[in-house]
């Protein structure tokens, strides 16, 4: 019988977010995948957890995927971690995620802190819809086309972003979403936690003459639907419309006003005259 893959969260920077049954996972395992054992070690020793640890990350994730695969299938549990938050989004914890599920592997989920919802819940933007579009490409061409597809995207944006890239990629955000307001989040949880409301247009300037420090959770605003300017003669028919619904000709007149911001006495004057 095959043993089981846990996927668990860890902190994003506060070692107090560690939750009892991380900690009582991590233990109980009989060995932990993490993207950086030098970073995971901290935090075993920390809760006093002593572990074996195979290092698990993108430029050894398909040898070291399937020996963990292979001691899965023999029996063995193990626990995923990345260096902060939820394993497997925008980590390569997907793909070893992915193999198990494949061979019908049991995988469980012990829930922790993640950058994504813990920056959009302080940024003030809309947040019932968001999208997550993880880290942009290093490549220029590609990071460019990405963001010219968001250019209509309504929903709230998140992006990750590492602080040598920043620069270029709020300019870019700048020249192809147009200028638009954005909340950089920096060290979450952390004794330099940074939250910055401002434009991107600031925001370029900013970074251009400070240098940026830490890893970002970009929050952008979505393209905000465009107004509709209404005429005279398109008031007058949304007050016809009412006024066959049944509405009085000033009530008509009033409502339409309302709605399209033409004035009252303008639609009244032409629904009386026929």
């Amino acid at each position: 019988m095959s043993g089981k893959l846990y996927v668990v969260g860890t902190p994003i920077g506060n070692l107090g977010d560690m939750s009892p049954r991380a900690v009582e996972t991590l233990s109980n395992v009989d060995f932990i995948a993490a993207e950086d054992t030098r970073v995971t070690v901290k935090l075993l020793n920390h809760f006093s957890i002593k572990k074996e640890m195979l290092s698990y990350y993108e430029h050894n994730k398909n040898a070291k995927g399937n020996l963990i695969i292979n001691r899965l299938l023999q029996g063995e549990s193990c626990a995923l971690v990345s260096d902060a938050g939820m394993p497997a989004v925008s980590d390569p914890g997907e793909d070893l995620v992915r193999q198990a599920r494949e061979l019908d592997i049991p995988v469980e989920a012990v829930p922790g802190p993640s950058a994504i919802v813990t920056a959009v819940s302080i940024s003030g933007f809309p947040c019932g819809r968001f999208c997550f579009e993880g880290f942009l490409s290093m490549n220029k061409i590609n990071r460019r086309k990405h963001l010219g597809e968001l250019k209509s995207e309504r929903r709230t944006m998140i992006f990750y972003e590492a602080p040598h890239k920043l620069p270029a990629t709020l300019s870019d955000m700048l020249k192809y979403l147009g200028d638009r307001r954005i909340v950089l989040v920096r060290e979450l949880t952390k004794i330099h936690e940074t939250v910055q409301w401002t434009m991107l247009s600031e925001a370029v300037d900013f970074y251009s003459a400070n240098s940026p420090r830490g890893e970002f959770v970009l929050i952008v605003e979505g393209c905000r639907e465009p107004e509709i300017e209404y005429t005279g003669q398109d008031a007058v028919e949304i007050a016809r419309k009412l006024i066959s619904q049944g509405y009085s000709t000033s009530a008509a007149a009033k409502e339409a006003a309302e709605s399209t911001g033409v004035k009252k006495g303008e639609i009244y004057r032409i629904l009386i005259q026929g």
